[in-house]
């Protein structure tokens, strides 16, 4: 079994794709319900409500893992099951926002006063407000954008579970085939010892050189159990998030590159955490402002109405300066936005040229084994001819155990 997709090229796709910043775990428009539902998102908009730009974004993001493979069994294992938390809040949140839709309507409420002759008089007070510079819409506003900040919360949530988990299961077969490869290099490095033994039976060669081989024996050894070991771990931690074993049969795995035309979570969240502080400001510059009212006061003595002029925080020295301050911090949620998305486009293109790096220094590293076990088979040859002392084979096998399992570390061809 060769290697060649690294648990380091995949977190770096990963990123690259949504498994954190980049396009999240998400179905397109062409099967959006089964998708939403099948990755446990709760993204559907109510019929009739003001769509969502950034929930229709997520809605229309794809995953980057291949269907009906390994790894979407693993990430489907993963998200179901997962707690999520983060799914009740959006739940949650878009309570509450079906609940702020209504705030426009009239409220009723208990009123209760007492008479210039002690007497108490229950009634019902019902209050329209006719103008309130438009402290309910930015409620209304304020609510929806904190949907808005649940559903990628979630979708980021959902996208580091799914990368946690393909990455347990890749470290999982990483390990074994790191120790597939430690087992045969002690095989060939035991029939190494048995030479180098009956030389030194011989008087042919020191002791010296059999307590060499006897530490790169030991050195082989110790790397198969770490390998082993790392392999376990990660396969036990992968039971306890999913509950679930998985085949350790290798499949193929091809990410590929995310579409260009796709947008960073980072920036989604700024511009849902920009839309909700604009919304809060607004509802803090009109808390400061008059708003006008209709009232009307039913009891058993009678019933009356008028207009109520009412303020939510009386006027002060400070009011003037409150409100550009308000102005102020709208300006700065708008600003954020820009600043996340000049660190997404940075972080992708760093990410774009360590991919590059790594998939250079593969090749390089390739090429250097190559020329290793061509230069291992030519000293072997010399050693069998007799123009070779054992003791270059050796350092050579081992140069050369140490290039493959550095081709390991860096790419595990999965298929």
């Amino acid at each position: 079994m060769q290697l060649a997709r690294p648990i380091g090229a995949l977190a770096l796709l990963c990123s690259l794709s949504g498994c954190a910043d980049g396009l999240p775990l998400l179905g397109g428009k062409a099967d959006q319900e089964t998708e939403v539902s099948r990755r446990g998102g709760n993204f559907e908009q109510t019929e009739g409500e003001t769509s969502s730009d950034v929930i229709s974004t997520l809605l229309e993001r794809r995953s980057m893992l291949p269907k009906d493979t390994i790894y979407d069994q693993v990430a489907e294992a993963a998200v179901a099951a997962s707690a999520r938390a983060s799914e009740a809040e959006l739940t949650s949140a878009k309570l509450r926002a079906e609940a702020e839709s209504k705030n426009w309507l009239p409220t009723i409420g208990p009123s209760v006063s007492l008479t210039d002759l002690g007497e108490l008089v229950a009634g019902m007070l019902i209050q329209q407000v006719l103008f309130d510079n438009g402290r309910r819409k930015a409620e209304r506003a304020f609510a929806a954008a904190d949907v808005e900040v649940a559903a990628v919360n979630l979708s980021v949530d959902m996208n580091e579970r799914v990368e946690n988990a393909v990455g347990l299961y890749v470290a999982g077969l990483r390990g074994d085939e790191k120790a597939a490869y430690s087992s045969r290099a002690l095989q060939q490095m035991q029939e190494f010892h048995r030479v180098v033994s009956g030389r030194v039976e011989g008087g042919l060669s020191d002791r010296s050189d059999l307590n060499v081989v006897n530490s790169k024996i030991s050195g082989m050894r110790k790397a198969r159990t770490t390998a082993q070991d790392a392999a376990t771990t990660a396969r036990a931690e992968l039971t306890a998030m999913t509950a679930q074993s998985f085949s350790q049969k290798p499949g193929k795995l091809d990410l590929g590159t995310p579409p260009s035309n796709g947008q960073y979570l980072s920036v989604l969240k700024s511009q849902s955490l920009a839309h909700r502080s604009v919304a809060q400001a607004k509802v803090g510059r009109a808390g400061l402002l008059p708003q006008i009212a209709a009232a009307g006061n039913l009891t058993s003595d009678g019933s009356g109405a008028g207009l109520t002029l009412d303020m939510a925080e009386p006027l002060g020295l400070g009011t003037p300066a409150a409100l550009k301050a308000i102005e102020a911090s709208e300006e700065a949620a708008r600003r954020q936005v820009g600043e996340a998305e000049e660190d997404a486009r940075r972080s992708y293109s760093r990410q774009i040229q360590r991919l590059a790096s790594f998939q250079r220094q593969t090749v390089e590293a390739a090429s250097l084994a190559r020329a290793s076990r061509e230069t291992y088979k030519l000293f072997k040859a010399q050693f069998e001819a007799g123009q070779r002392p054992v003791m270059d084979v050796v350092k050579i096998y081992e140069d050369l155990y140490s290039a493959s399992r550095t081709i390991l570390m860096r790419n595990t061809k999965l298929s």
